[in-house]
């Protein structure tokens, strides 16, 4: 490694370095380094050219679904919004299609380091389009519906980086995707409940329940989905579901702040954690989510008929 004077207090750099402005994190040829006050350098335009290839080199994939927004800083801290339109998400069969694909990616990219999973507008997951998913008593329809449940929930235990869940508002659907983090910092005013399923007359089997009963315990996950109920902030943190409950607007705040902390730890101990957690809920996820699916698939075509019948 060659070293280049810059005649300041008698610093040397390496030459993949270069001083960047107070304060920042300067990448410049894949190296990170903080420097202190670094304006007596001069290097201004190297900042300004590092800061642009910043923003340009972000992967492709980032922008490849329309219902997800990602955005990853020089940390390499990814922050995964769920979002319609750029307001709450409601849930569609394209986004089931199309976070099987989101997520696969989102592990394989090793550029990043701490992933956040959050809403938009308030709101986790509030709602559901039932009617996108089309007919599921068709087994054509529920075949592929089928394998990208399981396919979301394995890939996204697959991530092999800490994963925290910010919750604002309403997590009314797909709350498991929350539960798969290794910590939920949940606001005061987040509440986690299950529309989908059993109050509308299907089985709760897409991993629900195998990711409630494994945080909150068997007996409070099935009283749960049997009669849903908005759980609070506070009642899920008391059933140690979730971590931190912090004042509305600042959950993605301490997410990010969690997220910087852990990042002192070194990057293979990160992704070696992260794979230990999620272990035994990943062995579950593969044990019971496909036959969970095939029940909830059943459920479903008997709904459809029960309600052809009435018509």
């Amino acid at each position: 490694m060659v070293a280049i004077s810059n005649g300041a207090q008698g610093r040397n750099f390496p030459r993949r370095w270069r001083p960047c402005q107070q304060n920042q994190i300067c990448l410049v040829q894949s190296a990170l380094l903080s420097f202190g006050d670094c304006r007596a350098f001069g290097t201004s335009s190297a900042c300004k050219e590092t800061n642009t290839a910043m923003q340009t080199n972000q992967p492709q994939y980032f922008d490849a679904y329309r219902s997800l927004k990602m955005d990853r800083g020089p940390q390499g801290i990814l922050v995964v919004e769920f979002h319609t339109s750029g307001g709450p998400l409601i849930f569609t069969a394209q986004d089931h299609t199309d976070f099987v694909d989101a997520f696969y990616r989102i592990a394989q990219d090793r550029a990043n380091k701490i992933v956040i999973l959050t809403g938009t507008g308030g709101d986790f997951i509030p709602g559901i389009d039932f009617s996108s998913f089309g007919n599921v008593a068709d087994p054509d329809v529920w075949s592929q519906v089928h394998d990208e449940g399981v396919q979301i929930l394995e890939n996204l235990a697959n991530i092999r980086v800490p994963v925290i869940a910010a919750i604002e508002g309403r997590a009314n659907v797909h709350s498991e995707y929350a539960l798969l983090a290794n910590v939920i910092v949940a606001a005061e005013g987040a509440t986690f409940n299950d529309l989908p399923h059993f109050a509308g007359g299907i089985v709760p089997g897409d991993g629900i329940f195998t990711t409630w009963s494994y945080r909150a315990g068997a007996g409070r996950a099935e009283a749960f989905l049997l009669n849903p109920q908005p759980v609070t902030a506070r009642t899920a943190h008391e059933w140690g579901v979730v971590a931190e409950v912090v004042p509305n607007g600042r959950a993605l705040a301490r997410a990010l702040e969690l997220a910087s902390l852990y990042l002192k730890a070194p990057e293979v101990t990160r992704r070696n954690t992260r794979a230990h957690f999620i272990r035994p809920l990943k062995e579950r996820i593969v044990r019971e989510v496909g036959y969970g699916l095939s029940l909830e698939g059943a459920s479903a075509a008997d709904l459809v008929k029960s309600m052809h019948a009435e018509s």
